[in-house]
């Protein structure tokens, strides 16, 4: 067992609804977590096979050649031997041919999957020292998870900077593009699934977003600029707030139809108990822990214990697969 401190002291609304105050002595002491077994996919009555692509777009974040919006400087600030590059924030120099070329976007349609019904695209910003197929698809089992889960969802992951410790959004920033981004996506996932005209369909889903890592900032642009706000259904950061927390809070204020999830390990601890003060303030009611179905208006903090793994936190967090596990608590959208 480990002992973890309170480092402060808050009003928070607890599970059962009832606003308690916890003080900076109150000691919580987490027992080891069981780890669950990995799941199994269940039979799936539709007779799609499934299907997972990883595809050129024309609307990918990159290649971006603009201005940073933030500084309003050029997006690449150094130029050596004829190419250009980007120094990051530790003095590195990021190359745009080696870096910021990579037009590819994740795409999958789970087996099983079916038009007819309610459906839900998931939309997912890697972090930070990624690429989508070697990490997204293959280690972090993102499309994998949405075929375990019970979900008649679809996941579409863009590729940002590549095998890099940058979450510049690339074209994301400029207004407009998101929404050509996810037109595009539309677009293919009816032609993956072998009916073009279903794309209006996929176009008027509803969209959850899942940040994990450094995918917080271009998650924040995506919810600024693209043209979403009745289609977006709720937010997971995966041990993700690293920053722009003025943004997720301002969104669960004003949209009580969305959900919000935030797990936590230490790194982006304190910023979580920042985001839990100012709702607390604010009176907007929200829980420690996953307990049942999403509802809207959910807001749900998960701190994570000592023997998890930032790297492992998309496949082993709070629970095994914890994508699928959200997704099966939105029984509006089951098989």
């Amino acid at each position: 067992m480990s002992a973890a401190i309170l480092i402060a002291t808050a009003t928070v609304p607890m599970d059962h609804g009832i606003i308690t105050t916890v003080h900076a002595t109150d000691v919580n002491i987490p027992l080891p977590r069981p780890r669950p077994t990995m799941r199994v996919p269940r039979p799936r009555l539709s007779s799609f096979p499934g299907k997972t692509e990883v595809m050129e777009f024309e609307s990918a974040p990159f290649p971006y050649d603009g201005k940073n919006p933030a500084t309003g400087k050029p997006f690449f600030d150094v130029f050596y031997d004829g190419r250009f590059g980007r120094r990051g924030a530790r003095g590195h120099v990021y190359w745009e041919n080696e870096t910021y070329t990579d037009p590819r976007v994740l795409l999958h349609i789970p087996k099983g999957f079916d038009i007819r019904k309610p459906a839900v695209m998931v939309v997912f910003f890697h972090g930070h020292g990624a690429k989508i197929d070697r990490d997204v698809r293959d280690r972090q089992q993102v499309a994998a998870q949405i075929t375990r889960s019970d979900s008649n969802a679809v996941i579409v992951a863009p590729q940002f900077a590549v095998d890099a410790a940058d979450s510049a959004p690339g074209a994301f920033w400029e207004p407009g593009f998101f929404d050509e981004f996810l037109s595009e996506a539309s677009e293919q996932l009816a032609i993956m699934l072998g009916q073009p005209r279903a794309f209006r369909t996929f176009f008027k889903m509803p969209i959850i977003f899942i940040s994990y890592s450094g995918g917080f900032v271009p998650t924040a642009w995506a919810m600024r600029l693209g043209h979403i706000k009745d289609r977006l259904r709720g937010i997971v950061l995966m041990d993700s707030l690293y920053g722009e927390t003025d943004r997720f809070r301002d969104w669960i204020v004003n949209n009580r139809r969305g959900f919000f999830i935030s797990g936590y390990l230490g790194s982006t601890r304190a910023r979580n108990l920042e985001l839990q003060r100012d709702l607390a303030e604010k009176k907007i009611p929200y829980s420690m822990s996953l307990d049942g179905d999403l509802k809207p208006g959910s807001v749900v903090f998960i701190p994570g214990h000592p023997e998890d793994s930032h790297r492992d936190y998309v496949t082993q967090a709070w629970t095994v697969d914890p994508i699928a596990d959200i997704l099966d608590r939105l029984p509006e959208f089951k098989q």
